[in-house]
């Protein structure tokens, strides 16, 4: 059923040459989803759309910057173009360089504000017509537990747009709703990615030790997962929910997803550690 729901959709996902963004692509390329991956870097975005290609998916690479208004709107045109619109956009993108507010340049802060919370903006703007046109438009935004719910030294940058993505998420979604297209974000936590083990062993080991369930901290191969069973928890109708993933460790479900309703469907991810 889901993979009927699924199949043909045309999705964006942002940052997806590694990390959450790979793992979110290859559900969704598994349920029969048509993919644009998008990252900076296209030898890698390309390299990641042959893999879902070779698993049985349908998806392209694609070179863009988020931080640039062009780039974002010349990804949208060439997934319309090359999958037919745009029924969903994960803006995934995001950057977050461990480093101490007094040490911190206003170089570096402005870097991730643009990268996170403007990308945040650029890319769900050049989107909002071909999402229009979708009719059940969607998008999901990768916020995190880090400045919505909690805090960390290093991160007051980082920590600042994760927040602002949600006071955006709050209102796009009231000047969205009258197209039917919903907005949604996830709250993860810490994911075994690149990134997080870039950090170190010692930060690595401090994280796994935090959960209360003793049980390791997930990759996203472990917490990416499409769902459409009965009973849980999805309404077609929900849109402007910042789902906190750091309260449901144990769940094996980041992206929920249900498609094919006569209301407006969402997208839902209640996972990233």
């Amino acid at each position: 059923m889901l993979a009927e729901s699924l199949k043909g959709k045309s999705v964006i996902v942002t940052g997806a040459n590694k990390g959450i963004g790979k793992g979110i692509a290859r559900v969704f390329a598994r349920h029969g989803a048509k993919v644009l991956v998008v990252g900076r870097d296209l030898e890698a975005a390309e390299a990641t759309a042959r893999e879902l290609v070779a698993a049985g998916g349908t998806a392209s690479g694609f070179s863009a910057d988020v931080t640039r208004l062009e780039d974002m709107e010349e990804m949208a045109k060439a997934a319309a173009e090359r999958h037919g619109g745009i029924d969903v956009l994960c803006a995934n993108a995001g950057i977050f360089p461990q480093v101490r507010m007094e040490d911190m340049s206003p170089e570096t802060w402005d870097e991730v504000m643009a990268t996170n919370l403007k990308g945040t903006f650029l890319s769900v703007k050049a989107c909002i017509p071909y999402l229009r046109k979708s009719g059940e438009g969607r998008i999901v935004i990768t916020s995190s537990i880090t400045g919505p719910t909690t805090g960390f030294p290093g991160w007051t940058h980082y920590g600042a747009t994760k927040a602002g993505q949600l006071g955006f998420m709050r209102t796009a979604c009231m000047e969205l709703a009258k197209d039917r297209i919903t907005v949604n974000a996830v709250l993860p936590g810490n994911i075994v990615t690149e990134g997080l083990q870039a950090l170190g062993p010692e930060y690595m080991k401090g994280m796994a030790a935090a959960v209360p369930l003793g049980t390791p901290l997930p990759t996203p191969r472990q917490q990416v997962e499409v769902g459409g069973s009965e009973g849980e928890g999805v309404q077609p109708h929900m849109t402007r929910t910042a789902l906190d993933g750091s309260r449901q460790h144990a769940s094996h479900h980041l992206v929920h997803l249900r498609a094919g309703t006569q209301q407006p469907p969402s997208l839902e991810a209640p996972l990233r550690g």
